[in-house]
């Protein structure tokens, strides 16, 4: 047992960064050395109700206490001590959608994920408006959508946030958000640094017919600047945390983030000229702009980092759901042969597979789309794989050809970037449970990007641990140091990376199987259009 550890935590000199991802919610808990020293996890599912992704807030309450309760469990049994102080907290979660709450703070309709690709006409009609693209995702387009549809909640609106800033407010009573969360609520004024105080107006004249009682700045979470306090932990959220009572209130909270700040974060990508990919459900690429886009972009997204300079963000949403379901197929017939199977052995095994294969994949090809996909225009989705009698039907290529479709639709909307915009990109870094088993993620993403890829050795901690890096960084930076150099000069001054570049062979292969991508897209638009969602009755 390592005694400066224990001491470290009995003393409260530690910081714990809880993400609610789309499939996991994590907790990880650091020391002063940014080490991790405990961790823990909950699965959990979206679900389709009523036409609307969504999550339960009972899930969502139990998910929090299971993963803390996890959490408290591995440092009693490593180290012996019951934790009961933290040194500072910070709660990260997906990007965006829409929670609205009442008066009395209860939630006015089910939480609306960013997965909905139901706020289209909203979304045009505010990108037409502020010259500034609002994709659908974001809350304000949420929030729009359901004015144009006239539904009875809108007018009992008290507040609105995100994911993040709804279980900040649980924890806390504030009602804050971090500035990259906050930029995919409402657009953000880079030099004032808080809401653009012109498209609110323009947005209150837009809506002023309706005469509500509230107007949009005072239903918004307040923006706070990475290295702010936002809150502490009070009485009720210490014990929703933790029921068992052992957790101190009082502890500092820094600002609700995203889980594009927090990627950012773990993989110190805030610095200009630098660009980050997280994978998981969806994927996305960050790319820290040195100067604005000429033109507005369907494809790209403009946000901020949780310190404020201006990201391009591509964002497919649709990445390892079907990788993830094809495994699980594996699993069972593991296990149909009587078999206990190792699932990191089993990811292992497989992913390898995809570096036996033909460079484009053996003529295969598939789609991944559980749902809607914004960059190819599909409003829905089908998992589709499709081959032709001719296509070369083996393991290998099966494997390449799904982990490849995992990155081609950010691939599109990446071309418009460095081409179009002449963006300079110096460093890639990836994270996110895909890269876990060394060099293959990586290998194919550099085949899809045609750059080098360097993934951490903290990439599998993902956003979690870039949230507890966030809290550290709140109490622990010294006056006037920047998240960027708190960064660079202490968290990562001596972290290891293994950096990938492009094999020609590969990214030739890739420019292959995105020739069938894009010429495939009518075979997925016609299984969307043919392929009805109500078999089941």
């Amino acid at each position: 047992m390592d005694q400066n550890i224990k001491q470290a935590i009995v003393r409260g000199e530690t910081s714990l960064g809880i993400e609610f991802g789309s499939t996991r919610i994590k907790a990880v808990l650091i020391d002063h050395n940014f080490e991790t020293i405990g961790s823990s996890s909950y699965e959990w599912e979206n679900q389709l109700i009523d036409g609307y992704w969504t999550y339960h807030l009972n899930e969502m309450i139990n998910g929090l206490q299971e993963t803390y309760h996890q959490l408290k469990q591995e440092i009693e049994n490593n180290y012996g001590v019951t934790l009961q102080k933290i040194g500072s907290i910070g709660c990260s979660a997906m990007m965006q959608g829409y929670i609205a709450l009442d008066r009395a703070g209860e939630l006015l309709v089910p939480f609306r994920t960013w997965r909905n690709a139901t706020t289209g006409t909203a979304a045009s009609e505010l990108t037409e408006k502020f010259q500034f693209k609002i994709p659908e995702r974001w809350s304000i387009a949420h929030l729009y959508q359901a004015i144009l549809n006239d539904e009875e909640h809108v007018i009992n609106i008290d507040y609105i946030t995100t994911l993040s800033g709804y279980i900040h407010w649980l924890l806390t009573g504030s009602k804050a958000l971090g500035m990259g969360d906050a930029s995919g609520m409402f657009p953000i004024d880079k030099s004032a640094q808080q809401y653009n105080e012109d498209m609110v107006k323009q947005f209150s004249d837009l809506i002023a017919d309706k005469d509500y009682p509230w107007n949009l700045k005072d239903i918004l979470p307040k923006v706070y600047n990475a290295g702010e306090h936002a809150g502490y932990l009070n009485e009720a959220g210490a014990q929703l945390l933790d029921p068992s009572g052992s957790l101190q209130a009082g502890i500092p909270l820094c600002p609700p983030e995203g889980d594009a700040g927090t990627g950012m974060v773990a993989t110190n990508s805030v610095k200009k000229r630098t660009g980050n990919i997280s994978v998981g459900t969806s994927i996305f690429a960050m790319i820290v702009l040195e100067k604005d886009l000429t033109t507005v972009y369907p494809e790209i997204d403009i946000v901020t980092t949780p310190d404020g300079s201006p990201v391009g963000m591509v964002l497919a949403n649709n990445c390892s759901s079907d990788i993830n379901a094809w495994l699980s197929l594996f699993r069972e017939f593991y296990e149909a042969m009587g078999l206990k199977p190792d699932m990191n052995q089993l990811f292992s095994v497989l992913f390898n597979k995809a570096l036996e294969a033909d460079a484009d994949g053996g003529g295969l090809l598939s789609y991944g789309y559980y749902s809607g996909e914004n960059i190819t225009g599909l409003a829905k989705g089908r998992p589709l794989f499709v081959r032709s009698p001719e296509s070369r039907f083996n393991l290998a290529n099966f494997m390449r050809v799904h982990l490849f479709a995992a990155f081609a639709a950010l691939r599109l909307g990446m071309d418009i970037l460095t081409q179009k915009e002449n963006v300079t990109i110096d460093r890639i870094l990836a994270h996110g449970g895909l890269f876990k088993t060394p060099l293959v993620g990586q290998k194919m993403c550099a085949a899809a990007l045609n750059v080098p890829v360097s993934v951490m050795s903290t990439a599998g901690e993902g956003g979690a641990w870039g949230m507890a890096i966030l809290a550290s960084y709140m109490v622990n930076k010294e006056q006037h140091e920047g998240l960027a150099d708190y960064l660079t000069t202490k968290v990562f001054n001596d972290a290891e990376g293994q950096e990938v570049c492009p094999d020609s062979a590969d990214v030739n292969g890739f420019a292959l199987f995105m020739e069938r991508y894009t010429e495939g897209l009518a075979i997925e638009q016609a299984a969307v259009d043919h392929f009805v969602e109500n078999w089941k009755k």
